[in-house]
């Protein structure tokens, strides 16, 4: 039986109500399989943030892979999708940099989705190209001009 994001909804809430949180909200968008997780009543939130949602995100997606569900994509108080805007708004100035002074550049490291939304952020930028470079944690994305 296949496990749907609304389940997966009532177990994140659940998991959070467990660790202690009572001012929180979920919500899920079907067609994103995102879970959007707000915690109002955490303000150690702020410090730690980064971790908890990716320590949230590896709890929910073994959930999810052990009950046969489709992977959810979590989110806590907006911090990816900040993020995201983040990363676009730095490989769109980064693009600009690579396209006026015909020079390669490089981008901090970052992991694998975030390495994805810059390519396919800058894939419709005709005068410049993208190219992931370096091994694990290194790994990072060089914005080239096209000559």
């Amino acid at each position: 039986m296949e496990h749907t994001t609304e389940a997966m909804r009532k177990e994140v809430e659940t998991i959070i109500r467990l660790m202690g949180f009572s001012d929180f909200s979920v919500t899920c968008a079907d067609e994103s399989r995102r879970l959007s997780v707000f915690i109002n009543d955490a303000p150690f939130l702020h410090r730690y943030l980064p971790q908890f949602v990716l320590d949230l995100d590896f709890l929910v997606k073994s959930i999810a892979r052990q009950k046969g569900s489709e992977v959810c994509f979590v989110d806590v108080n907006n911090y990816r999708k900040e993020r995201e805007d983040l990363i676009i708004k730095l490989a769109k100035a980064a693009a600009k940099k690579a396209s006026t002074t015909m020079q390669a550049v490089g981008l901090p490291p970052m992991n694998a989705f975030e390495r994805r939304i810059v390519h396919s952020e800058l894939s419709m930028h005709p005068d410049i190209k993208t190219e992931s470079e370096g091994e694990g944690k290194t790994r990072h994305i060089v914005i080239k001009p096209l000559e």
